[in-house]
């Protein structure tokens, strides 16, 4: 069975975001599992998962209501990783490495809201 969501070019860079956030926060310091790398996980996943949710609802009002959580959460990554910057958790390098997907996320899920806006 294959849901609508799947066929979304947003559900492939969702993917692709979770793996390399999984990738990034592996090598976080121990003490912070409970923090920034939980933290920066979740909010990975949510993105995909609230785009999975909307795509359920009857109405593009509702819809339209979880691809703006989806892009909270693409924000909130991207701001734990930038403050795993600046904690050292991580190099610029590998910041460079996610920001165009989280870019190119970003832009297509504006897009898409703006369509379920309408």
């Amino acid at each position: 069975m294959e849901f609508g969501y799947e066929k979304l070019e947003v559900t492939k860079l969702s993917k692709d975001i979770i793996k390399k956030v999984y990738i990034l926060t592996k090598n976080f310091p121990r003490d912070e599992i409970y923090g920034l790398t939980s933290q920066t996980r979740r909010a990975s996943v949510s993105i995909l998962l609230n785009i999975a949710e909307g795509g359920n609802k009857k109405s593009k009002k509702d819809y339209n209501r979880f691809v703006r959580i989806s892009i909270g959460s693409l924000v909130e990554v991207d701001c734990a990783i930038k403050m795993a910057i600046e904690l050292n958790y991580l190099g610029q390098d590998q910041y460079n490495e996610i920001e165009p997907i989280i870019k190119e996320l970003y832009f297509k899920l504006i897009g898409l809201s703006k369509y379920l806006s309408k």
